[in-house]
C-alpha cells in the first residue's frame, strides 16, 4: 500500500483544527451573547424592536417581544398577536405566558381561542397560565371550573370563578367557602361570605362555619365572624384570626376576643398559634386586659416575655430582668421604649439614658434602632456628652437615612436640612420611579419580573406557596413588592411595614430594597396637579396618602373617611361647597384636590409649621391648639412624644418621615 502524500497526512490534522476552531468560535460567541446586558423595562422601545427582529438569540427575541407587549390584551390585540406570533416554543415558563397572552388577545378580538387554550393545557397542565385556560374553557364546560378550583385554588382566575359559581344556591355556597379560604379580599367576596353565613342553603358543619368566620375576620368583620361561628370553636389559626378582628371592635367584641385568646394560649395541645395569642393578650391595653387578669394566668404563661414586660410596664416593676432575659423579644423592645419615653417626658434624663443603653442597637430592627439612637443622642446631649451625642445621631444616618429620625438627627447635627412643604417655584413634577430587579433568588420568578410580567410573577409565587403566609422579613419584602407590582398597595405596603419591624440587626444595604419599596410614587398626575393649584410640594400629598390609605382610592376607615387622603364626607363637602358622594371621593383627582386644599388651609393656619399642620390633619386643629407649649419651639421631637393621642403621635412621625424620605430618596442612599 503506497504511503500517503504529505498533503494527505495533513488533511485530518487540518480537519481537526477546523472543527476545534469552529467549536471555539461558537463557544466564544455564546459567551459574548450571554454577557450582553439583560433586557428589562429600562430597555428602550427602539432597541427592543431591533432585538425582536434581528437578534440571533431566539430567547432574547422572545424577551424583547414580551417587553413590547401593550399593558393588557384589550390594548391593541392585533399588535399583541403580532408580537406573540411563534413565541410559544420550548418547555419554559415564557412559552406558557406567550400562549396565554396570545389566547387573551384572540378573545379581545372576539375570536374563539378554545384551541389555543387547549394547547396551553396540554403542554403546561401545572403552569399558572393554565388557570386562565381552565377559566375560559369553563364558560362552556363547568367541569373545567371545578378543576380550576382544585388545581389552582389561590389563582385570581380561581377566585373569579368561585365568585361566579351558580346559579344554584349550593354552588354559590361552595364558591363562598372557597373564597373564605383562599381569597376573602377578592372584590365581591365579602358580600358573598356574609350572605352564606346568614342564610346557608344547606346546614353548615363546624369546619365550614369556621372557614367562613375566619374569612370574615380577615376582612376585619369580627362581629359577623362571631355570629357566623356561633358556639363553635375554630381551628387554632382561625381562632387567632377571629380574635384579632374582635379586638378591633367595641368593648363587647374585644372582651369576646380576649376570651378566645385566653383559651388558645392555654390550649393543652400547644398549637403553634398559642404564643402569638399570649402576645396579643399581653399587648391589649386596659381596661380590656388588666394586670390582675395576667397575674391569674398559669405560671408558665405568666413568666413569659410578653406578660412580664406588660406587668413591668403597668406595675412599675424592675425592667432590668426583662430586658436582660429577653433582649431579642419584641416585648422587650416595646417595654424599653415605653419606659424611656415616659422618663424623657418627666425630665428623668439619667433613667432614660440607662433604659436606652440597656439593649444594643444592633439587636433591634433598623426602624427601632434609629429611634433608640436618636433619643440616646438627646439624653447624652442633655448630660453634656456632646461627642457621644453626635456619634449617636451619625449612627442614625448610617442605618436609616430616609426616616423621621434621620431628618431630626440632621437638625441636631446642625445641618439645617430642608423639608419642603410649599412649592418653590411653579409646578413640581413627581419623578417616575426607576425599575428595580426583584432579586428573589428564583430564576423563573426574577425573569418574569424583569420582563414586566408582574401579574404572571405574582401568579407564579402564589402557585408555589398557595396557603403559606410569609413570615421572615425577606419573604415579606418579596411578597410585598410582588403585590405592589399587581396594584395591591394596601396589602403590599402593609407587608413591607411588617418586614421593617421584624428585620432585627439588618444594616442599611441589606434593607435598601425594602426602604425603596416603602416609598412608592403613585397617582403622580393627580397629586402634581392638585399640589400645583394650592402651592404645595407634591411630595407632601404623597407622604399623607402613604400613611392614610397606602394609595388605595377605595379604602374607607371605620370612622367613615374615604379615599387616598381619607377625607371625612362632612369635611369634603365643606371644602367642595356641596355634598359629595362616596364614589366621587374615591376619584383620585378629586380626592387629591380636596386634600391639597385642606392641607393648604392647615399650613396657613399654623404659619407653615409641619408638626402642627400634620397633627391637625389627623386629630383636627381644635385638639392640636390645646397641645401647644414651649416644647414645640425648643424641642419639637419631645412635643410630638407628648401628644396625648397615640394614633396622632405615631401619625406625625410617619407622615413627616415619609415626606423626608420622598425628598431625600433621589439624593441619598446608604
Amino acid at each position: 500500500m503506497p504511503n500517503p502524500s504529505p498533503a494527505g497526512r495533513r488533511r485530518p490534522l487540518i480537519l481537526a483544527f477546523t472543527v476545534a476552531g469552529t467549536a471555539a468560535v461558537l463557544v466564544l460567541g455564546r459567551l459574548l451573547l450571554l454577557q450582553r446586558p439583560l433586557l428589562s423595562p429600562d430597555s428602550s422601545a427602539l432597541s427592543l424592536e431591533r432585538i425582536r427582529r434581528w437578534d440571533p438569540d431566539p430567547e432574547r427575541r422572545r424577551e424583547a417581544s414580551l417587553l413590547l407587549l401593550p399593558a393588557s390584551s384589550s390594548d391593541d390585540p392585533t399588535r399583541q398577536r403580532q408580537l406573540l406570533q411563534g413565541q410559544g416554543w420550548g418547555p419554559g415558563p415564557l412559552a406558557a405566558v406567550a400562549l396565554k397572552r396570545n389566547a387573551l388577545a384572540l378573545e379581545a378580538q372576539g375570536v374563539s381561542a378554545a384551541s389555543e387554550w387547549r394547547e396551553l393545557l396540554r403542554r403546561f397542565p401545572q403552569a399558572p397560565p393554565s388557570a386562565d385556560a381552565l377559566y375560559s374553557l369553563g364558560r362552556e364546560d363547568p367541569g373545567q371550573r371545578q378543576e380550576l378550583l382544585r388545581r389552582f385554588p389561590a389563582h385570581p382566575a380561581a377566585l373569579a370563578a368561585a365568585l361566579e359559581l351558580g346559579p344554584r344556591a349550593d354552588q354559590r355556597q361552595q364558591g363562598a367557602l372557597h373564597l373564605a379560604r383562599w381569597g376573602p379580599r377578592w372584590p365581591g367576596a365579602g358580600a358573598r361570605l356574609r350572605q352564606v353565613c346568614a342564610r346557608p342553603v344547606t346546614p353548615l358543619n363546624a369546619a365550614q362555619r369556621s372557614t367562613l368566620a375566619a374569612g370574615l375576620a380577615r376582612l376585619g368583620d369580627g362581629r359577623r365572624a362571631l355570629s357566623c361561628l356561633g358556639s363553635e370553636r375554630a381551628e387554632p389559626d382561625q381562632e387567632l384570626e377571629i380574635a384579632r378582628a374582635l379586638l378591633r371592635g367595641g368593648p363587647a367584641e374585644a372582651s369576646a376576643g380576649v376570651l378566645r385568646l385566653l383559651a388558645l394560649s392555654q390550649d393543652q395541645n400547644q398549637p403553634p398559634e398559642a404564643p402569638e395569642a399570649l402576645r396579643l393578650l399581653a399587648e391589649t391595653p386596659a381596661p380590656t386586659v388588666t394586670p390582675t387578669l395576667l397575674q391569674q394566668l398559669p405560671e408558665p404563661l405568666r413568666l413569659s416575655a410578653p406578660v412580664q414586660a406588660r406587668l413591668a410596664l403597668d406595675g412599675g416593676g424592675d425592667w432590668r430582668p426583662v430586658l436582660q432575659r429577653w433582649p431579642e423579644d419584641p416585648a422587650s423592645w416595646d417595654l424599653q421604649w415605653d419606659l424611656a419615653r415616659a422618663a424623657l417626658l418627666k425630665g428623668q434624663t439619667g433613667e432614660a439614658l440607662a433604659l436606652l443603653q440597656a439593649l444594643p442597637p444592633d439587636s433591634l430592627p433598623p426602624v427601632l434602632a434609629v429611634r433608640q439612637l436618636f433619643w440616646l443622642g438627646m439624653a447624652q446631649q442633655q448630660l453634656g456628652e456632646q461627642p457621644a451625642a453626635r456619634r449617636s445621631w451619625q449612627a442614625v444616618l448610617q442605618r436609616l437615612p430616609w426616616s423621621y429620625y434621620a431628618w431630626r438627627s440632621r437638625v441636631q447635627l446642625g445641618e439645617r436640612p430642608e423639608l419642603r412643604l410649599r412649592a418653590s417655584s411653579g409646578p413640581t413634577a413627581l419623578a417616575a420611579e426607576p425599575w428595580r430587579p426583584l432579586q428573589s433568588g428564583q430564576p423563573a420568578l426574577d425573569q418574569l419580573w424583569r420582563l414586566a410580567l408582574n401579574l404572571e410573577a405574582w401568579e407564579h409565587w402564589r402557585q408555589e406557596r398557595p396557603s403559606a403566609s410569609p413570615s421572615s422579613p425577606e419573604e415579606l419584602t418579596l411578597e410585598g413588592r410582588l403585590r405592589q407590582g399587581v396594584g395591591d398597595d394596601w396589602t403590599g405596603l402593609g407587608q413591607l411595614d411588617e418586614a421593617s419591624l421584624r428585620w432585627a440587626g439588618a444594616d442599611c444595604p441589606t434593607t435598601l430594597p425594602l426602604q425603596r419599596a416603602q416609598l412608592p410614587v403613585r397617582h403622580s398626575d393627580a397629586f402634581s396637579a392638585a399640589a400645583a393649584r394650592h402651592g404645595l410640594d407634591p411630595t407632601l400629598l404623597l407622604a399623607v396618602a402613604r400613611q392614610e390609605s397606602r394609595f388605595t382610592p377605595g379604602v374607607e376607615s371605620v370612622a367613615g373617611a374615604i379615599g387616598l387622603l381619607q377625607l371625612m364626607p362632612a369635611t369634603a363637602a365643606e371644602l367642595a361647597g356641596e355634598p359629595l358622594s362616596g364614589d366621587q371621593l374615591r376619584e383620585p383627582a378629586l380626592n387629591a384636590e380636596l386634600g391639597a386644599m385642606y392641607l393648604n388651609q392647615l399650613l396657613s393656619l399654623w404659619q407653615g409649621n409641619p408638626f402642627l399642620a400634620v397633627a391637625s390633619y389627623n386629630a383636627g386643629p381644635g385638639a392640636v391648639a390645646g397641645w401647644r407649649d414651649a416644647r414645640l419651639q425648643n424641642e419639637p421631637e419631645l412635643w410630638v412624644e407628648a401628644i396625648p393621642f397615640p394614633e396622632t403621635r405615631l401619625y406625625v412621625k410617619k407622615v413627616l418621615g415619609n415626606l423626608w424620605g420622598y425628598q431625600e430618596k433621589p439624593r441619598r442612599a446608604c
